[in-house]
Parts: structure tokens; C-alpha cells; sequence
């Protein structure tokens, strides 16, 4: 049985009785050893802890010794892993694997170090291997999260969470799970920004695959170097577009592994179902050129088809390993992104999450802000919107609003006129068409060409702006005051990483609005104390709310690719979860805490939408009766489950 066993989930009938009475535990058996398959029946009484095992084959006769090995795993004297649904747990199987002693306790998708009971601590040859005392999830959790809390240094949180990522998968994925309100700052934006400009310094175990511009011709064999065989979600970026911070080159490894960390978490993923890469086509960052520690290739980037030609061979080699596997773009530069997502998004199951991930989960945000003011979906052709920042984030989210409003009536015409997108020369207009990408074309300005930020606000007078420039500080007191005079509720979302990076801060935007702004943020903002003593809490538009259930919903669908009209759906499910407590709070993103739920929902719509289109290939008809159940049973869950070796049975 492979490692996916872990996802499995069977039934075992409890009989439960009265405190006098016999209480009886079926464990059932999966094939092999003297009798076949068999079950085995574990009972005890009230007056008496002392356990008595009795198998029974599938004649009568003795079953395999693994049923003890099951028994005594999923119901140690001491605690029940398993979850209790009142009178069912949910069992999971064995997971059987080659590996044994060492080899064990190096491999941190099965590692569950302290945790090891005595049984598999024998028949896995690790006794003596692992100190005598044995924890269990729960107590293991509770000591890795003293260590994390006792560090004052973000980076440092960091460090001591990627050492339990690089050790134990599943007490990494609890504890994100448990505590992702605390730890997705940690693991991914702010703090991700400096673990992947200090990657190659703080390298300390391989993670994922890098393909490199001297790899090419060799693609093909490479992928399967990578060992495991059901890889559902790739995130690959080239490092030429880190967060805010440029041209990082391989340091931008950090990004596919926060990235598939939160597919994990958040998007019920199995750890051993994802992959991390690098396309290192070398840097055009002079400190990295230089630097001595640096680990990826020293050389400036290739350009033309020349780059092309190692992305394209990449994508090949990857689909022809995976044939159903998602490819998520990640950090590529503006000036490419935009042409490789077109190239592949019909043909492959790909998005790219700065352009379509941005996109979907700020009209989310949009449409929950528009709850907030009591005004309909329908509304958003209404809107006059400043977009500041043309590159792939700043365009993609133009796309993803400008198709919401035709799908809300609007003529085509009507919609691109709410649009004002300014880059760093002013407003986008067709005096300057030769210079422009296709889709900055599409939104220029028949004129005012070069309008600055102020002078836009001062003539057009929009209802809300957005910030994917890069530049802290952006958004000035005297702009947003003068939106403010003209726009009662008007909404700021200041949506560039790292913190550092973003237009304006949410204590700026509340002071500079009196309390009446609509605000989200790229990064995580504090709580604020307003004039009046209320509270302004600020929520964090982070594509994490989208696309772990985008990747969740494909993929368990099987569809071919993903379609704007999955993108829409996302959004409007992530809108559509905020309750009125959070609206009225100003809070246009649900909290962190309920992400899972979040991702459950959003993946639900996507399978709607591609069941709906024909993409589906993958649903029975039981499946598609109850599908919230459906994905929630596929959500992976981290907790043990007891290890067999994989000669002593084959399940």
C-alpha cells in the first residue's frame, strides 16, 4: 500500500455498552499472513483495564499478527488517536512501507519521532534509536509551540518551523492547522520575504527540485528523480519577481514551499502529493552575481527563446510524470508572466497566482467591502476603481473585475470605463499604446495620459483604489484625505508584500479617513485604536483564501484546465462566507482560523463550475450527492497512523 493510505478512512463499530458491560473493538484485517484476512476482536471490562485479543480468520482460524500491530497502535493503553463520531472512529489504515530503522527517522513524511510506539518501535528495527519516553501528537505539539512563542525574531519562528517541516510533515501540518491565526505569517508573507532573501545562507536540507538553464535536454529523466508517483500540485516560479523584493534567483525557493505548505494546510493536500520548483535561468541581481553562498547559477538570466525553451521543456517533463497534475506559476516577471499563462492555460491545467489568484481574491474582497456599504454584487459596474500598479498583479486583478461586471450585465464598454490603472509614468492612455502590453492596452485611457495618483483621485474621483506597486509609502496622507472628501466609505487596499512594501499602513488609512475607509491589506496589519476608542480591525487580502480550494477543486475533479468562470465562482464563495458579525466589524476576509472551511467552500464551487461546464471526469453519482462531504473526506487530516513493513503484508 502506498503512502496515500494515509488519506484513507474506513469505519470500525464500536460496541459500547454501560460501565459494567463488556465493550468489544473490531479491527479489521487486510489480507496476508497464515489465515488471510480476518478481524480481531479486543475486549475489556469496567472493573478491568487488562485487554484480551482474540483473532479471528475469515474461517475461524488465526489471522496475521499485523491485526495486533493495528490494535495496538490505533488503541494504546494510554490514549485513542482516532476520531470519535458518536459511536464510529474513523479508522486509518496502516501505512506499509520498504524503509525500516534509520531510514525511518530521516524521512519526515513518516517520522513521528518521540511519538513511535513500542510495537512499530520493534518490528521497524528502531528501538533503542529514539529516546525511551514516548509522546504523543497532542504533548509533541504543545513542546514545539513553547520553543516557536519563546522567539522574538520572526525569522527565527521561521528557522524552528521549517526544522519540524524538514523532520516530522505531520506535526508541522497540525500545528498549522491548529494555529494558522499565528503561524501563516510566520511561514508565509511577511516573514517569507526575508527566508528568501537569506535562503541561501539558511539552506540546510533539500526541499523540491531545481532545474537549472544546464539541465536542458535532461528534463524528462529528471522528474523521475523526484520520488513520489501521485504528485497533484506543482507551484514553480523563476525567482525574477520575489514578493516586492525582485530578482532573487533560486532564493525564491522560500515562495513554492510556503506556497504548497498552505495547500497542505489550509487546502487538505497531502504533503507527499506537492512539489516545490525552481527554473534557475540565473540572475540579473549584481549581490547575488557576487555572492559567494549563493546556490544557484551565476550568470546573467536567459532571455528570448532561450528562456523559453527550459520553461517549455520543464512544463513537458512535468506533465508527461503527472499527466493530472496542477501547475501553479509563481513570481515570474511581469514582462512574462502574462505569456506563459497564455501559452499553457488551454492545454494544461495551470494558473498563475499573482495575476489570476490576485485577481479572484480581490474581487472577493471588493464584493464583501460592497456588503459592508449595504450595496449588491451588481453594484461593482458602479464603481469607479484607481488601480496603481500596471504589471501582472495590477492587470490580472483588472481582468478578473472587468470580466465580473459583464457577468453582471455590463457591455464591455461600460466596464473598462471604471477603470483608471496608472504605472510609474501616470495614467495608462492610448497616446502611449507602442509601449504598452496587450493588456495594459485594453485599460488605457482614450486620454490624460500621465495623470498622476493625486490628479486621478482629484478629477475621476473613485470609490476605491488598490496598491500593487511595491512602493511603501505610496498612498500619501494628501491623497487619500482628498478621496476621502469625495467618497463616504471609500476602500483602500493597500495589497503589495512584504509589509515594507505596502502603499499605505492600516493605521494610515483609518486616521487619514476618520474611521470610514473599507481596508485590506497584503500584509497583516495590527488592530487599531480609533479617536473614539472603537476598534478598526483590518483583514488581509491574501490569495491564501483562494488557492488551496482552487487546487482542492480541480484537482479532485479532474478538469483539463482552469477557467475564469472557476476564478469567479472562488470569489464569489470567499465573499459569500463572511458572516454580518465580520461586515459590520469592517472586515471584508473571514478570519484565518476557518481557512479550511474557507478552501472546503471555495473548492466545492469550483467542482460546481466544472461540473456545470462537462470538465469534470473524475465524480460518481454518490460523490456528486452530498459534494461538501465529498471534498471534506479528501481533505488531508495530519495524525499518525501506525507503519508496517511493507514485506510483512501487502494491503
Amino acid at each position: 500500500m502506498s503512502s496515500s493510505a494515509m488519506l484513507l478512512r474506513r469505519v470500525v463499530v464500536i460496541a459500547r455498552a454501560s460501565s459494567s458491560a463488556v465493550m468489544g473493538r473490531i479491527v479489521v484485517g487486510g489480507g496476508g499472513g497464515g489465515g488471510g484476512g480476518g478481524r480481531a476482536v479486543e475486549t475489556t471490562t469496567a472493573s478491568s483495564p487488562r485487554r484480551t485479543m482474540t483473532t479471528i480468520g475469515p474461517t475461524g482460524g488465526p489471522s496475521s499478527d499485523h491485526e495486533r500491530f493495528i490494535s495496538e497502535e490505533l488503541y494504546p493503553e494510554e490514549e485513542t488517536e482516532g476520531e470519535w463520531v458518536g459511536c464510529y472512529l474513523k479508522f486509518l489504515p496502516p501505512i506499509s512501507t520498504y524503509s525500516r530503522g534509520i531510514e525511518i527517522l530521516y524521512n519526515p513524511l513518516f517520522n513521528k519521532s518521540s511519538a513511535f510506539k513500542g510495537g512499530e518501535r520493534d518490528r521497524l528495527r528502531f528501538r533503542g534509536l529514539l529516546p525511551p519516553r514516548k509522546m504523543n501528537l497532542k504533548v509533541q505539539k504543545e513542546r514545539a509551540l513553547i520553543e516557536i512563542r519563546a522567539e522574538p525574531d520572526m525569522i527565527r519562528k521561521h528557522i524552528i518551523l521549517e526544522d519540524i517541516h524538514d523532520t516530522n510533515e505531520t506535526l508541522y501540518h497540525r500545528i498549522l492547522i491548529d494555529h494558522m491565526d499565528e503561524m501563516a505569517p510566520i511561514i508565509y508573507t511577511p516573514t517569507v520575504g526575508q527566508a528568501c532573501s537569506e535562503f541561501s545562507v539558511l539552506y540546510r536540507r533539500p526541499r523540491g527540485m531545481y532545474f537549472s538553464a544546464e539541465d536542458r535536454g535532461h528534463m524528462a529523466a529528471m522528474v523521475y528523480n523526484w520520488p513520489q508517483n501521485d504528485v497533484r500540485v506543482i507551484v514553480v516560479t523563476d525567482g525574477s519577481r520575489i514578493l516586492g523584493l525582485g530578482d532573487l534567483g533560486i532564493n525564491g525557493m522560500g515562495i513554492p514551499i510556503g506556497k504548497l505548505s498552505l495547500y497542505c494546510a489550509a487546502g487538505g493536500i497531502a504533503p507527499h502529493r506537492v512539489l516545490p520548483v525552481v527554473l534557475d535561468v540565473g540572475t540579473d541581481n549584481p549581490a547575488l552575481l557576487k555572492d559567494k553562498f549563493y546556490l544557484g547559477l551565476q550568470r546573467p538570466r536567459l532571455q528570448g527563446s532561450a528562456y523559453y525553451q527550459v520553461v517549455d521543456e520543464f512544463i513537458h517533463a512535468a506533465v508527461h510524470r503527472w499527466p493530472n497534475v496542477l501547475i501553479q506559476f509563481e513570481d515570474f516577471s511581469s514582462d512574462k508572466a502574462q505569456t506563459i499563462l497564455n501559452k499553457y492555460r488551454n492545454d494544461v491545467l495551470c494558473f498563475n497566482d499573482d495575476i489570476q489568484g490576485t485577481g479572484a481574491t480581490t474581487l472577493a474582497g471588493i464584493l464583501g467591502a460592497l456588503r459592508a456599504k449595504g450595496e449588491s454584487p451588481t453594484s461593482l459596474g458602479d464603481q469607479r476603481i484607481l488601480i496603481a500598479g500596471a504589471g501582472s498583479a495590477g492587470m490580472g486583478v483588472a481582468q478578473v473585475l472587468y470580466q465580473a461586471m459583464i457577468e453582471h450585465g455590463r457591455s464591455p464598454m461600460e466596464a473598462k470605463n471604471c477603470f483608471f490603472v496608472a504605472d510609474e509614468r501616470g495614467l495608462l492612455a492610448k497616446d502611449r499604446l507602442a509601449r504598452l502590453s496587450p493588456e495594459q492596452a485594453n485599460f488605457a485611457r482614450d486620454d490624460d495620459g500621465g495623470l498622476s495618483l493625486r490628479e486621478i483621485v482629484n478629477k475621476y474621483k473613485p470609490t476605491m483604489i488598490l496598491g500593487m506597486t511595491a512602493v511603501g509609502g505610496l498612498f500619501t496622507e494628501d491623497l487619500i484625505r482628498d478621496m476621502a472628501r469625495h467618497c463616504d466609505r471609500p476602500i483602500i487596499f493597500p495589497l503589495s508584500n512584504p509589509t515594507s512594501k505596502a502603499e499605505c499602513t492600516a493605521e494610515q488609512a483609518v486616521s487619514w479617513t476618520d474611521g470610514r475607509c473599507i481596508f485590506a491589506s497584503g500584509s497583516p496589519f495590527d488592530p487599531v485604536e480609533m479617536e473614539n476608542g472603537q476598534m478598526f480591525y483590518p483583514t488581509q487580502c491574501n490569495n491564501m483564501f483562494v488557492f488551496p480550494g482552487i487546487g482542492l477543486g480541480v484537482t479532485l475533479c479532474g478538469a483539463k484546465t482552469v477557467t475564469d468562470r472557476m476564478l469567479y465562482v472562488a470569489a464569489e464563495a470567499l465573499a459569500n462566507y463572511l458572516s454580518g458579525e465580520e461586515l459590520a466589524l469592517g472586515k471584508v476576509f473571514p478570519n484565518l482560523s476557518t481557512i479550511r472551511d474557507v478552501s472546503k467552500k471555495v473548492a466545492v464551487a469550483v467542482i460546481e463550475e466544472a461540473i456545470r461546464t462537462g470538465q469534470s471526469s473524475k465524480l460518481s453519482e454518490k460523490e456528486l450527492c452530498d459534494l461538501d462531504a465529498f471534498v471534506q473526506s479528501k481533505m488531508y487530516d495530519p495524525i499518525y497512523v501506525p507503519l508496517i513493513e511493507k514485506r510483512t503484508i501487502t494491503i
